[in-house]
């Protein structure tokens, strides 16, 4: 009678592990490899991934931060000298977003490089791809390729949901200031890319739109350019209401400097104390930033200039 028990929960025992054991397979049958991934980049390369990127660095500080605000940061494997996040600083440079050393790329194992779409050489590119190592290249441009790219890079490393959830929050950013300047005057600006020569940012280019957006009208809207360098003589013909001015890069470009020069000083915003500075890290970087960058330059178009002493 006992081992009759015995036995019969030995047989109960081994039915159950069979039965488990049959469910596994099923499940792992069932179950789908990671998906292969295949887009289409900026310069119109097919590239293919057998699973999402593990390893990645980004010569392009914009997308850096934006590989930052998908949560992918344990991804990155190398920064560029001009990479600014305290996420990535200690990480390994490699060098300039434009000439970077292939060498310290290489040694680093990437299994994906994401590079400028305005290296039109494309001998970085070239040269990692005979390396083994995928390179997918952003165009940067205008609003529309950031956002683009957010889901690009978003589906480069698994983090599809990520990447929407970024992006919706950016929109809402940009319509909330949409909607503050909506019924506001709109002073005409000049937003100062480089003073000597004078270059500007194109309408067509992320800094234009963001201009638009924030409730300002640049000066050059009518250009086709997306960053022209201007004669002086004509920025004074068309004497801006606004000058705004990134400051980082530049660290000089203070409205002192301004009155100093031959042209500037001749402008009604130099003589009147409208040459507002912003943040170039923020305004300059087509990256996940813009929402808030927009609102800066918003603050920069609309401050009320009228109770400011005049020299």
């Amino acid at each position: 009678m006992f081992k009759g028990t015995i036995l019969h929960r030995v047989v109960r025992v081994v039915a159950i592990v069979a039965l488990l054991c049959a469910a596994a397979r099923a499940a792992n049958a069932q179950a789908k490899p990671a998906a292969a991934i295949e887009l289409t980049d900026a310069a119109g390369h097919v590239v293919r991934l057998a699973k999402p990127a593990r390893r990645v660095i980004s010569l392009i500080p914009s997308a850096t931060e934006t590989l930052i605000a998908l949560g992918a940061t344990p991804q990155i494997v190398g920064r560029t000298r001009y990479d600014v996040a305290p996420e990535v600083a200690k990480l390994p440079s490699v060098g300039g977003g434009l000439d970077p050393s292939v060498e310290t790329i290489v040694s680093l194992h990437p299994d994906l490089v994401i590079a400028w779409e305005s290296d039109k050489r494309q001998q970085i590119r070239q040269q990692l791809i005979a390396a083994g190592i995928a390179v997918f290249v952003l165009r940067t441009q205008d609003t529309t390729d950031i956002f683009r790219g957010m889901a690009n890079l978003g589906r480069l490393t698994g983090r599809d949901s990520a990447a929407r959830a970024v992006a919706t929050s950016v929109r809402g950013e940009l319509e909330v200031v949409r909607r503050r300047v909506a019924g506001l005057s709109t002073p005409t600006v000049f937003y100062v890319v480089y003073s000597d020569p004078p270059m500007t940012a194109g309408p067509a280019t992320f800094i234009g739109q963001l201009l638009d957006l924030a409730g300002g009208r640049s000066i050059f809207a009518d250009l086709r350019q997306n960053w022209p360098t201007v004669a002086m003589e004509e920025i004074v013909r068309r004497d801006p209401d606004v000058v705004i001015v990134p400051v980082g890069e530049f660290k000089t470009n203070t409205i002192d400097r301004f009155r100093g020069l031959a042209g500037w000083r001749e402008l009604r915003a130099v003589r009147e104390g409208r040459v507002v500075t912003v943040p170039a890290d923020l305004s300059s970087r087509p990256g996940p930033g813009i929402g808030e960058a927009a609102r800066v330059l918003s603050a920069a178009i609309h401050h009320d200039f009228s109770a400011r002493a005049k020299p």
